[in-house]
Protein backbone atom coordinates (compact mmCIF):
# COMPACT_ATOMS: atom_id res chain seq x y z
CA UNK A 1 0.00 0.00 0.00
CA UNK A 2 1.26 3.26 -1.16
CA UNK A 3 1.07 6.42 1.07
CA UNK A 4 0.32 9.46 0.11
CA UNK A 5 2.30 12.21 -0.83
CA UNK A 6 2.51 15.36 1.34
CA UNK A 7 1.58 18.85 0.56
CA UNK A 8 3.96 21.22 0.71
CA UNK A 9 2.20 22.57 4.21
CA UNK A 10 2.43 19.01 5.48
CA UNK A 11 6.15 18.84 4.67
CA UNK A 12 6.76 22.26 5.90
CA UNK A 13 4.88 21.14 9.18
CA UNK A 14 6.67 17.59 9.30
CA UNK A 15 9.93 18.98 9.45
CA UNK A 16 9.08 21.25 11.98
CA UNK A 17 8.54 19.15 14.09
CA UNK A 18 10.66 16.88 13.58
CA UNK A 19 13.21 19.49 14.47
CA UNK A 20 11.70 20.21 17.43
CA UNK A 21 11.57 16.46 18.64
CA UNK A 22 14.90 15.94 18.06
CA UNK A 23 16.02 19.51 19.60
CA UNK A 24 14.09 18.40 23.03
CA UNK A 25 15.26 14.79 23.21
CA UNK A 26 18.83 16.24 22.64
CA UNK A 27 19.46 19.17 24.65
CA UNK A 28 21.82 21.58 23.69
CA UNK A 29 22.10 20.34 19.97
CA UNK A 30 21.15 23.63 17.24
CA UNK A 31 18.05 22.01 15.01
CA UNK A 32 17.26 23.13 11.86
CA UNK A 33 14.05 24.79 11.31
CA UNK A 34 12.38 24.83 7.70
CA UNK A 35 12.08 28.69 8.06
CA UNK A 36 13.89 31.29 9.98
CA UNK A 37 13.40 34.41 11.97
CA UNK A 38 9.72 35.10 12.61
CA UNK A 39 9.18 32.71 10.26
CA UNK A 40 10.62 30.28 12.23
CA UNK A 41 8.59 31.23 15.51
CA UNK A 42 5.03 30.62 13.01
CA UNK A 43 6.33 27.36 11.65
CA UNK A 44 6.50 26.21 15.85
CA UNK A 45 3.10 27.86 16.04
CA UNK A 46 1.23 25.59 13.40
CA UNK A 47 3.43 23.04 14.45
CA UNK A 48 2.18 22.52 18.57
CA UNK A 49 -0.60 24.93 18.82
CA UNK A 50 -4.47 23.66 17.76
CA UNK A 51 -7.84 24.36 19.12
CA UNK A 52 -7.32 22.75 22.13
CA UNK A 53 -4.21 24.71 23.12
CA UNK A 54 -3.43 28.29 24.51
CA UNK A 55 -0.78 30.69 23.63
CA UNK A 56 0.50 34.36 24.76
CA UNK A 57 2.60 36.57 22.64
CA UNK A 58 3.13 40.37 23.09
CA UNK A 59 4.34 40.98 19.62
CA UNK A 60 1.00 42.29 17.29
CA UNK A 61 2.60 40.77 14.28
CA UNK A 62 2.93 37.81 15.61
CA UNK A 63 0.06 37.61 17.50
CA UNK A 64 -2.43 37.97 14.10
CA UNK A 65 -0.34 34.61 12.84
CA UNK A 66 -0.94 32.48 16.03
CA UNK A 67 -5.03 33.39 15.90
CA UNK A 68 -5.11 31.81 12.42
CA UNK A 69 -4.02 28.47 14.57
CA UNK A 70 -7.65 28.54 16.13
CA UNK A 71 -5.34 28.36 19.40
CA UNK A 72 -7.12 30.20 22.82
CA UNK A 73 -5.34 33.54 23.54
CA UNK A 74 -4.60 33.82 27.02
CA UNK A 75 -2.62 35.65 29.84
CA UNK A 76 0.97 34.36 30.09
CA UNK A 77 -0.49 33.30 33.45
CA UNK A 78 -2.44 30.44 31.67
CA UNK A 79 -1.00 30.04 28.96
CA UNK A 80 1.04 27.18 27.70
CA UNK A 81 2.68 28.16 25.04
CA UNK A 82 4.23 31.40 24.93
CA UNK A 83 6.40 33.41 22.49
CA UNK A 84 8.95 35.75 22.75
CA UNK A 85 10.91 36.70 19.56
CA UNK A 86 12.63 39.39 21.90
CA UNK A 87 12.87 38.88 25.32
CA UNK A 88 13.65 41.92 27.33
CA UNK A 89 14.11 42.55 30.80
CA UNK A 90 10.56 44.45 31.12
CA UNK A 91 8.79 41.21 29.92
CA UNK A 92 10.92 39.27 32.97
CA UNK A 93 8.03 39.78 35.11
CA UNK A 94 5.26 38.48 32.42
CA UNK A 95 7.73 35.20 31.87
CA UNK A 96 7.82 34.66 35.71
CA UNK A 97 3.81 34.70 35.49
CA UNK A 98 4.59 31.46 32.89
CA UNK A 99 2.63 28.01 34.55
CA UNK A 100 4.91 25.61 35.92
CA UNK A 101 2.07 23.06 36.27
CA UNK A 102 1.50 20.75 39.42
CA UNK A 103 2.44 17.66 41.03
CA UNK A 104 -0.84 16.11 39.85
CA UNK A 105 -0.90 17.76 36.41
CA UNK A 106 2.94 18.42 35.51
CA UNK A 107 2.02 18.51 31.94
CA UNK A 108 -0.01 21.90 32.87
CA UNK A 109 3.40 24.01 32.05
CA UNK A 110 4.41 26.45 29.73
CA UNK A 111 6.88 25.81 26.82
CA UNK A 112 8.59 28.99 26.30
CA UNK A 113 9.86 29.84 22.82
CA UNK A 114 12.51 32.55 23.04
CA UNK A 115 14.69 34.59 20.26
CA UNK A 116 18.58 34.34 21.52
CA UNK A 117 21.58 34.12 19.92
CA UNK A 118 23.29 30.73 20.20
CA UNK A 119 27.38 30.85 20.30
CA UNK A 120 27.25 33.97 22.25
CA UNK A 121 26.31 35.57 25.28
CA UNK A 122 26.31 33.71 28.66
CA UNK A 123 28.31 30.42 28.76
CA UNK A 124 25.60 27.50 30.19
CA UNK A 125 26.77 24.08 31.48
CA UNK A 126 24.10 21.78 30.75
CA UNK A 127 23.61 17.77 31.60
CA UNK A 128 20.71 16.31 32.31
CA UNK A 129 18.27 13.06 30.24
CA UNK A 130 19.38 13.30 26.41
CA UNK A 131 23.17 14.81 27.76
CA UNK A 132 25.82 12.18 28.11
CA UNK A 133 27.91 13.69 29.27
CA UNK A 134 27.68 17.43 31.18
CA UNK A 135 28.35 20.27 27.86
CA UNK A 136 28.84 23.97 27.72
CA UNK A 137 26.80 25.84 25.45
CA UNK A 138 26.84 29.83 24.73
CA UNK A 139 23.05 31.98 24.66
CA UNK A 140 23.12 35.13 24.08
CA UNK A 141 19.78 37.73 24.10
CA UNK A 142 18.10 36.48 26.89
CA UNK A 143 18.13 38.77 30.01
CA UNK A 144 20.83 37.39 32.44
CA UNK A 145 17.91 37.30 35.28
CA UNK A 146 16.02 34.90 33.47
CA UNK A 147 18.45 31.89 34.01
CA UNK A 148 18.03 32.26 37.39
CA UNK A 149 14.12 32.77 37.45
CA UNK A 150 14.14 29.31 34.95
CA UNK A 151 16.56 28.00 37.76
CA UNK A 152 13.54 28.86 40.73
CA UNK A 153 11.01 27.78 38.40
CA UNK A 154 12.10 24.06 37.75
CA UNK A 155 11.79 21.64 40.36
CA UNK A 156 11.02 18.07 38.87
CA UNK A 157 8.52 17.74 37.28
CA UNK A 158 7.80 21.13 37.26
CA UNK A 159 9.53 23.90 35.03
CA UNK A 160 9.19 25.29 31.64
CA UNK A 161 10.65 24.00 28.55
CA UNK A 162 12.92 26.17 26.37
CA UNK A 163 12.82 26.50 22.47
CA UNK A 164 15.68 28.71 22.16
CA UNK A 165 15.86 30.26 18.15
CA UNK A 166 18.43 31.78 16.87
CA UNK A 167 17.32 32.47 12.93
CA UNK A 168 16.28 29.48 11.62
CA UNK A 169 18.14 26.90 14.34
CA UNK A 170 16.51 25.76 17.81
CA UNK A 171 17.95 24.49 20.85
CA UNK A 172 15.66 22.50 23.12
CA UNK A 173 16.00 22.75 26.99
CA UNK A 174 13.52 20.92 28.35
CA UNK A 175 12.15 21.19 32.50
CA UNK A 176 14.58 18.28 33.36
CA UNK A 177 18.14 19.78 31.47
CA UNK A 178 20.17 21.17 34.75
CA UNK A 179 21.39 24.16 33.71
CA UNK A 180 24.69 26.32 35.51
CA UNK A 181 25.31 29.25 34.69
CA UNK A 182 29.58 29.34 33.82
CA UNK A 183 30.02 32.85 32.89
CA UNK A 184 28.27 36.27 32.08
CA UNK A 185 29.14 37.93 28.64
CA UNK A 186 31.00 41.12 29.07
Amino acid sequence: MDTPPMTASEIHSHATWTALLWALSYPGRPRQLPAQDLHAFQAIAEALIDLETSYYVAMPELEAILARTGGRARPAAEALYQFYPVLSPEALATVQAAPVGSYLYPDESATLVIGCTLGDGAVLAISGPGIAAPEQIRIGGIPDAFWNMRAQACRFPLGWDLLLIDHAQVIGLPRTTQIEVQSWPM
